[in-house]
């Protein structure tokens, strides 16, 4: 998700988090993943998100 810089600071990604948290959790999901942005980062640890050391990427994508 994106909230466009004029929308932001005002709590709207907050409640788009939270939304979609509560979406995960009426559909018995384990666990939802992030790409996040450094801005972004703040928020998403206050709606409980936190780093994990077993979360693995590779790059497929040419430079």
């Amino acid at each position: 998700m994106y909230v466009v810089p004029e929308a932001r600071d005002g709590g709207l990604g907050g409640r788009l988090i939270r939304a979609v948290l509560d979406g995960a959790r009426e559909l018995g999901l384990e666990r939802v993943t992030v790409h996040s942005s450094p801005r972004a980062i703040p928020a998403y640890a206050h709606s409980g998100f936190e780093e994990s050391p077993r979360l693995l990427q590779a790059r497929v994508a040419r430079a």
